[in-house]
């Protein structure tokens, strides 16, 4: 099978396409046939090996010290079974799916391994392949940070980072639960916020959000410069402060804060489960969660992938194509159809 390969850190220029084995099925396992993955900021990690300060070992446990540990990245993968173990029970050749590959990578290629335990789903009706892939990585990312802070309706969220996949899909869900949402984001990305929920965007190029006088009841950092002394004081008693990026000491302390000051303050995204992703394929099959897709690109194409989410500028999701022009999504009359035969 053909695969976006690098086997050692460095720049975009580093990932090629070579043609791999595909990967051996055992009997807990599903093999899907990808058609679409995304290049995020997990694999600008992993391959750059620019991680937040004092992480470098820490990552290397799972990337790799002198050489990759995954030469085939992609933290998530759509696309169609193509087979599966003889104990897998849930799915079939032939289903539409989405799933995180999570830090075994592996989505880069024509054909991914996942476990059945794994964050798999079938993928929404409403959706193409490429629209599908980005619920996984920012999708699951967002759910696991909120979930952990109990969201109540009316409560105050600011979202850090908002125009970004993970971001995107924090104000997204945020708004489904009736919160109030503020978006930190640049002016050139106003729209896409405001049209995806949030009531107020502050463009971090003018104004300093931490300045200011409004209280969060939740506040999410998608970007890494929101550490828990820098934003206190804008929490609520019993706020949150959600770290998507963090460094070492933020890391550490982390615990540490949550017993001292009332605060749940937590850098751990948990573990994503089948479930959490059933539910926001359940919100996007109902309208309630749309894809934030910046660019899509083909597999050879994929060093320009890696280049352009260097950038840092990236709205929403890069896409990585690994087949060629996908079906449109069925209509709502064609799937009725389908369900009544």
């Amino acid at each position: 099978m053909r695969a976006a390969v690098y086997h050692r850190f460095g720049g975009p220029d580093t990932v090629h396409v070579e043609e791999v084995p595909r990967p051996p099925v055992g009997p807990d396992d599903v093999l899907i046939r990808v058609h679409a993955s995304t290049v995020s900021v997990a694999d600008h990690r992993a391959r750059s090996r620019e991680v937040p300060r004092g992480l470098g070992l820490l990552a290397a446990t799972g990337i790799g010290l002198f050489r990759p540990k995954h030469p085939v990245l992609g933290f998530d993968a759509a696309g169609v079974v193509e087979m599966v173990g003889a104990n897998v029970a849930r799915f079939a050749p032939g289903d539409e799916v989405i799933a995180m590959t999570g830090g075994d990578f592996g989505g880069h290629a024509e054909y991914a391994r996942v476990p059945q335990t794994a964050a798999i789903a079938h993928k929404p009706r409403n959706m193409s392949f490429e629209d599908a892939v980005t619920l996984a990585f920012g999708g699951l990312t967002a759910h696991g940070f909120l979930k952990q802070a109990s969201l109540a309706p009316g409560a105050a969220v600011l979202v850090n980072g908002a125009s970004g996949a993970v971001g995107a899909a924090a104000v997204q869900l945020a708004k489904h639960a009736s919160a109030h949402v503020t978006g930190v984001c640049s002016a050139a990305n106003r729209e896409l916020v405001t049209s995806l929920g949030a009531e107020r965007v502050i463009d971090y190029t003018a104004e300093d959000f931490t300045a200011g006088a409004d209280r969060y009841d939740v506040i999410v950092d998608c970007v890494g410069n929101a550490p828990f002394e820098r934003v206190r004081h804008l929490l609520k008693p019993g706020g949150a402060l959600l770290l998507v990026i963090t460094d070492l000491p933020g890391l550490l302390l982390a615990p540490l804060r949550s017993r001292r000051t009332g605060h749940l303050v937590t850098a751990d995204v948990g573990t994503p489960t089948a479930e959490d992703l059933a539910f926001l394929v359940d919100l996007a099959e109902a309208g309630a969660y749309r894809a934030v897709r910046d660019r899509t690109f083909d597999l050879a194409d994929i060093a320009e992938a890696h280049r352009y989410v260097d950038t840092g500028r990236k709205r929403g999701n890069v896409v990585l194509r690994l087949t060629g022009e996908e079906p449109a999504p069925k209509s709502t009359a064609q799937q009725t159809e389908e369900a009544s035969s």
